[in-house]
């Protein structure tokens, strides 16, 4: 093929689907920058009505609830991503007095009862409260950017599970961090997902790698701008030489905007095509086949972490019965002893959890313990490693090859109450209560003071999940669509630069 032909072709593949995707990439850069920053705009968030209405609150679907602590015979307050409400035979009372402002620094992911005080475990932090008091009470501890996932207890000792830490405290003053042991075999690699994830982030590179993300979006929507305007200006030019018959400073901004169009994809193209790249392996489809994958760790790397659990922890328990911990991880289940000092052992049966990770995970019994994912709602017998499904009562079966990898109960949170009666909160359809009809009334109250934080907003447009409302499963072909667009844009751009001023062809002629 000669030069002439492969520019021609190559023009045509960067102009329409350019002008077709331009849009979405703008979206995709305004929404990443916005995710790479989740705490400083932690503050901002939107109402729900200005939403979808697959976005409104209904019978405390969408994570409203994870969990609840019986205060008396008639109170029960109830924590998740509504923050913390009272519900009383009267109605519900609004608790969230003292966290900071924005639904994201409310999100609650677990409370307990420790020595007559109330504690919160949130997205951001440590929080108190006693019911004599009129809000929470922020808790300082020694990694204050940690992400704190669980709280247990153990004997006096109130034991606060981060996503890569253990800590303990016995008097809510002193705390004391403890990195837990590596699992037997350990070997140090990491998720292929968290690798690419971590990529797409800049995160895999500590703080300059995500402002290098920042600056990667802010070239995209420069780019798209500019390739905006290099494909109407020709036509904004001719129109204005047609109607008063001069074409004043439209030429030179043209070939202004094309310099800037030119120079800055050159140096940013291979930077874009790799970001991109990582991107479209985040979402299913192409996320199933990576999903269990392990690489190496890229050394100086965030993921190259002297923590085996790095990032891997999510819920944990300790058996006061065997005298030992459990916990949840990415990995899997593990044990460990007392005194944190042998290495973790995997357990050798386990209870499904999805890859969104364990939201229920609490004793059952001595031996038996209420797991709850997206993959449904477990009872595991830790001494036999069975487990049966709570709905039916029927042993787990593994899935053989390619399988839905959500269950019909999309588990988010789950509570026992005082009458031992037993509410499961579904992510999609919300409270359900077991062997029985009954439900809650979600009241306005509640769902008014309940927006979506802006960083949550931002997830949805990134995921294409704002998209499920009008195209349904359709949306899940979004990003790998519009991620293999924007390849096909960013490769054939740069050839069109390059080409030109090649001395000799890049390609043979045939």
């Amino acid at each position: 093929m000669d030069r002439k032909k492969l520019i021609k072709t190559f023009r045509k593949l960067h102009k329409w689907p350019g002008v077709i995707i331009t849009i979405f990439a703008i979206h995709f850069a305004i929404s990443g920058i916005i995710m790479n920053h989740r705490r400083l705009l932690s503050g901002v968030e939107l109402s729900r009505k200005w939403l979808p209405r697959t976005y409104e609150y209904k019978n405390w679907n969408q994570a409203a609830v994870r969990g609840g602590i019986n205060l008396n015979n008639d109170s029960l307050l109830i924590f998740g991503n509504i923050g913390a409400w009272i519900k009383t035979p009267g109605g519900y009372l609004d608790y969230n007095q003292g966290f900071p402002a924005g639904i994201d620094n409310r999100k609650i992911n677990q409370v307990v009862c420790y020595k007559e005080q109330l504690i919160a475990a949130t997205q951001f932090g440590l929080f108190r409260r006693a019911t004599k008091y009129e809000s929470w009470e922020a808790l300082p501890m020694a990694i204050p950017e940690q992400r704190l996932v669980d709280l247990f207890i153990k004997q006096d000792t109130l034991v606060i599970l981060s996503r890569d830490y253990l800590i303990k405290t016995t008097n809510l003053n002193n705390f004391k961090t403890t990195t837990l042991p590596p699992a037997e075999g350990y070997t140090k690699s990491a998720g292929l997902f968290n690798t690419l994830w971590e990529l797409h982030s800049g995160e895999l590179f500590g703080v300059l790698g995500k402002l290098l993300v920042d600056v990667l979006g802010i070239v995209t929507i420069l780019l798209s701008v500019t390739g905006l305007l290099h494909f109407f200006l020709p036509k904004l030019i001719k129109r204005r030489k047609r109607v008063i018959g001069t074409s004043g400073n439209l030429p030179a901004a043209f070939r202004l905007n094309l310099k800037w169009h030119n120079l800055v994809g050159y140096v940013f193209a291979l930077f874009l095509i790799i970001n991109t790249t990582a991107g479209i392996f985040l979402r299913p489809p192409l996320l199933i086949p990576i999903i269990n994958k392990k690489v190496g760790i890229i050394p100086g790397s965030h993921l190259d972490n002297h923590n085996p659990w790095h990032d891997k922890l999510r819920k944990g328990v300790w058996n006061q019965k065997l005298g030992m911990y459990v916990f949840s991880t990415a990995d899997g289940f593990y044990t460990v002893d007392e005194q944190l000092r042998s290495a973790m052992v995997c357990c050798y049966s386990q209870p499904p959890v999805s890859l969104m990770g364990c939201n229920v995970f609490e004793p059952f019994d001595s031996t038996r313990y209420l797991v709850g994912s997206f993959s449904g709602l477990f009872i595991w017998d830790f001494a036999s490693g069975e487990s049966s499904d709570l709905f039916t009562g029927k042993g787990y079966q593994a899935p053989v090859g390619m399988a839905r990898p959500v269950s019909d109960h999309m588990v988010a949170g789950y509570i026992r109450d005082i009458q031992n009666s037993e509410w499961i909160f579904d992510y999609n359809h919300g409270i359900e209560k077991k062997n029985s009809r009954e439900t809650w009334e979600m009241p306005e109250s509640v769902k008014v003071n309940s927006p979506i934080s802006l960083w949550n907003f931002a997830l949805e447009i990134h995921t294409g999940r704002v998209l499920e409302p009008y195209i349904g499963f359709l949306y899940l072909l979004y990003i790998p669509i519009a991620g293999i667009c924007v390849l096909m844009v960013l490769v054939s751009g740069f050839m069109v630069w390059i080409l030109p001023v090649r001395k000799k062809n890049l390609f043979p002629v045939v």
